[in-house]
């Protein structure tokens, strides 16, 4: 029965993944905002939501291991299984998109909550930082998109890559974009909700601690909405979606995700994280430098490396 949960989460978060997408991309295509700016806000939020509702009922289960190691686990799945499978897969232009403001963005967000665990245990002060945190870089969000539509409105393209998006309707009627980003968003959680069950049913036949349980099982369970959506992503060459899609979540798993989750707190932070699985999470962030600043390809080769380096770091976790 377990393992039939599973099964039928991932065909859930496949098909909840490839409508977000179509919803999100025709969105942007509408109002004329760029990909990037719509998947680093809908779509990554949207994905999130798994992590978010599992975090939420951590702490009010005092299981905070489990809550903390989703999130720091998700963001290291993030970019080494997220961004390493579809790139093997079918390599990822990325090239092409410019993610340096909101890149810098995470990678801030990143370093303020690894400065607020060595703080912890996580009060409900952590997560007022980390919630105007989110505020601030959300409302810059907002005004690059209010600049990049002004610049559409004066006939400057803004965003040229838009129009060369495969599957992607500018004409396409608010109510269907509604229903595909809609039937996305409730679809994933539920996926992964399903997926988590039967992972989590399997692994506790095992005797593993709640620490590991989240950064390995559960985080990847959670990840999964990401992976559907990059894969999706990345097999209709819409790599600014992909890129988008895992800067986002990864901002909003720790500003928003643990911002919320403090207010269920406190939330006890684990020697372990603080000694290794944070700074694993930062190095696997600042990877991505490569590919934000210096515009190098996410070939098949790097794709490579990432999956055997998240393989590595899962292995240790469950020796």
């Amino acid at each position: 029965m377990d393992m039939f949960l599973v099964l039928a989460g991932l065909v859930i978060l496949l098909v909840a993944g490839d409508f977000l997408v179509k919803g999100a991309v025709s969105l942007s295509l509408r109002l004329g905002i760029p990909a990037l700016i719509v998947s680093f806000t809908i779509v990554g939020f949207g994905t999130s939501a798994p992590e978010l509702l599992i975090a939420i009922q951590s702490a009010l289960e005092d299981a905070p291991g489990l809550a903390l190691g989703n999130v720091v686990g998700s963001n290291i799945a993030n970019v080494l299984l997220v961004l390493g499978v579809p790139a093997l897969l079918f390599t990822l232009d990325t090239r092409r998109c410019d993610a340096k403001r909101t890149y810098i963005q995470m990678i801030a967000a990143s370093v303020v909550f690894t400065a607020l665990c060595f703080l912890g245990p996580l009060y409900i002060w952590h997560g007022l930082v980390l919630l105007a945190l989110l505020a601030a870089m959300l409302g810059d969000a907002f005004c690059s998109a209010r600049k990049s539509r002004r610049c559409e409105d004066v006939g400057c393209v803004a965003s040229q890559e838009l129009s060369e998006l495969e599957d992607a309707d500018p004409n396409m009627a608010i109510w269907k974009v509604a229903a595909y980003m809609v039937a996305g968003i409730i679809g994933l959680p539920f996926g992964a909700h399903i997926l988590i069950e039967g992972a989590l049913g399997i692994a506790h036949d095992k005797g593993v601690p709640e620490e590991i349980i989240g950064l390995t099982i559960v985080a990847i369970g959670t990840s999964l909405p990401e992976l559907a959506t990059t894969v999706v992503a990345a097999l209709r060459r819409q790599a600014d979606v992909a890129l988008g899609n895992v800067i986002g979540s990864n901002m909003f798993n720790l500003l928003a995700i643990m911002g919320i989750a403090s207010f269920f707190g406190p939330l006890e932070v684990a020697p372990r994280f603080l000694q290794g699985d944070l700074w694993i999470m930062l190095a696997s962030s600042l990877a991505l430098a490569l590919f934000v600043f210096f515009r190098l390809q996410l070939s098949r080769i790097w794709g490579f490396m990432y999956l055997t380096a998240y393989v590595v770091y899962i292995l240790v976790m469950l020796q």
